[in-house]
This record gives C-alpha cells, sequence and structure tokens, in this order.
C-alpha cells in the first residue's frame, strides 16, 4: 500500500521534470522562430530604407548590417539545435551530481583530518 504512494509521487516527478524541460524546449524552439521572423522584417525594412528612400545611398550598408544579424542568428540556431542537445538537462544533472560527489569526498577528506589533528580521546581525557 505504502510503496504504490511512493513510485506513482516518483513517476509524478519524473513526468513533471520532463514536462519542464520540453516547456523548456518549446520556449527556445519558439524563440528562434520569432527571432527569424523579426530578422526576416527587418532586413526587408533595412532593403526598403537603403535603396527606395534613399538613405545612405553612396554606400550598401544594410549588407553588413544584414550579415551580422544573420550570424547572430545563427548562434542562436547553433546554441537551440546543437549545444542544448550536448548541454541538456541530463548534462546538467551529471555535472550536478559530479560537484556533489567532489564535495562529499572533500568533506570526508576535512573530517578525517580532522580527527587525526584532535582525536575525541584526547579530548574527552582533557574534560576528566
Amino acid at each position: 500500500m505504502f510503496t504504490r504512494n511512493k513510485n506513482k509521487s516518483k513517476i509524478d516527478l519524473e513526468h513533471h521534470q520532463m514536462l519542464e524541460d520540453a516547456q523548456t524546449r518549446i520556449k527556445q524552439k519558439k524563440r528562434l522562430f520569432s527571432h527569424f521572423v523579426i530578422f526576416f522584417i527587418g532586413s526587408i525594412f533595412m532593403i526598403v530604407i537603403n535603396k527606395i528612400l534613399g538613405y545612405g545611398k553612396t554606400h550598401d550598408w544594410f549588407i553588413w548590417v544584414i550579415l551580422a544579424w544573420f550570424f547572430l542568428f545563427i548562434i542562436h540556431a547553433f546554441n537551440v539545435f546543437i549545444t542544448s542537445k550536448f548541454m541538456g538537462p541530463e548534462w546538467e544533472r551529471s555535472q550536478r551530481e559530479k560537484l556533489v560527489l567532489k564535495q562529499k569526498q572533500k568533506i570526508a577528506q576535512l573530517q578525517k583530518e580532522i580527527e587525526t589533528d584532535f582525536p575525541l580521546s584526547r579530548i574527552n581525557k582533557s574534560k576528566e
């Protein structure tokens, strides 16, 4: 009876974590798509300003601005599709576990050093 509730809560926790990870991934992709739409509209706007309105007619400045913005968009896409796969939730969990293990080992080492420097038998004798 009690084990069923524990298993259910563990499954619910795992299910909740999966839903949170999926929601985060959806937000990343949504922001990337929004970035693309803004990039596309902004690029057209810059071309119109330069070519039709004649602002900065001596130089085609919009090409450099669009290329720089496209470079930033590529970095954003790389982050969403490549980096997040390698450094996703599983990677974060493994890194967290490694750090916790290192901290536990360091605490154990410090406790061992304290016990060798200040053994309890010597402290108890000094109190008597």
